[in-house]
């Protein structure tokens, strides 16, 4: 059987992954679903927002659909999300961004960087660690080159190598993978590679780039087609699978039925693909774009239909093409 654990976690995390959670369950009534709390809400509780335990359950699953948590800016608070990708060692963050004319996928590296958790606070400086290992950059251009060779066979390598020895010895390991693998490929700095996606993303196939350079660049990237609010995501081991939405868990607006589940659910149709159901993500897809179509839209895409309401007019698309 499989079996998929479910992390809303904090803020909006409760509304937008039980909408996705449903549309599963629409598709795959055989699933077993089980809840895994973790976030800040579990910290106030107990004191600890993740523990080795929760770690275990989610290693027992196929796949984990995750919502948002918190993250305060308190000196002994561990990032809940840091923590259960360094655990399951999810080392590649897949950040799909598509629309009218473009399809890009930025490929971003996801355990180190600049959110290696090596850090120190004195009374004078902060310090963190920028880690940029072999092994890590190896394994993550050769995901994108896997990638690349599967849709148009073009991968760009962003960076900042005019400034950064640790950037130049990351491009100098994509280049080398790229040119061995005998894809065509480029490279860009990071900052002209921002500007040049939103002004031609027709021209973009698979991007590669550090941690932190990628969580930048698909926020930027989001504005192609909306925002924040539709961009799903993959985080990809080679043993475990996690798929969120990328945006927050935006407590700003939580709980007043106004968020956006749309990342949540195409999270949960990359989720289905991961597991070989290519069929149940496209339907899942097609609903969203058949909602969408009909007028049906949340407040931040100018629309008046609640969480629940627009994941509502979702399941109701999925059983009229069942």
């Amino acid at each position: 059987m499989t079996r998929i654990a479910i992390v809303e976690g904090d803020g909006i995390g409760h509304e937008v992954i039980p909408v996705a959670q449903k549309a599963l369950a629409v598709l795959h009534p055989e699933y077993e679903f089980f809840p895994v709390g973790v976030g800040y809400g579990r910290w106030e509780q107990t004191g600890c927002p993740c523990a080795d335990r929760d770690i275990a359950e989610l290693k027992t699953a196929d796949a984990v659909l995750f919502g948002a948590v918190t993250t305060p800016p308190m000196k002994d608070y561990q990032s809940v999300v840091l923590r259960i990708r360094k655990a399951l060692d999810l080392y590649a963050n897949l950040r799909p961004v598509k629309g009218e004319g473009f399809d890009i996928m930025i490929v971003r590296e996801n355990t180190e960087g600049l959110y290696s958790g090596i850090e120190e606070t004195g009374p004078d400086r902060a310090t963190t660690l920028r880690v940029v290992t072999r092994t890590g950059t190896w394994r993550i251009v050769r995901a994108a080159i896997r990638l690349a060779q599967q849709r148009q066979g073009k991968l760009t390598i962003g960076h900042k190598a005019n400034v950064l020895k640790s950037d130049v010895f990351f491009r100098d390991i994509c280049i080398a993978e790229a040119e061995k693998a005998g894809v065509s490929y480029s490279d860009k700095f990071i900052d002209a590679l921002s500007l040049d996606v939103l002004q031609h993303p027709q021209a973009y196939d698979v991007i590669v780039t550090t941690n932190i350079f990628g969580d930048i660049l698909s926020d930027v990237a989001s504005y192609l087609i909306g925002g924040l609010g539709l961009v799903p995501s993959a985080n990809i081991g080679d043993r475990y699978a996690l798929f969120e939405p990328v945006h927050g868990s935006a407590l700003d607006i939580a709980g007043k039925n106004i968020a956006n589940p749309i990342a949540a659910l195409r999270s949960a149709a990359m989720l289905l693909d991961h597991l070989g159901d290519t069929k149940g993500a496209v339907r899942l897809e097609s609903a969203i774009g058949q909602v969408l179509a009909s007028g049906i839209r949340t407040r931040d895409l100018g629309g008046s239909a609640g969480t629940r309401e627009f994941g509502d007019a979702v399941i109701r698309a999925l059983g009229q093409r069942a």
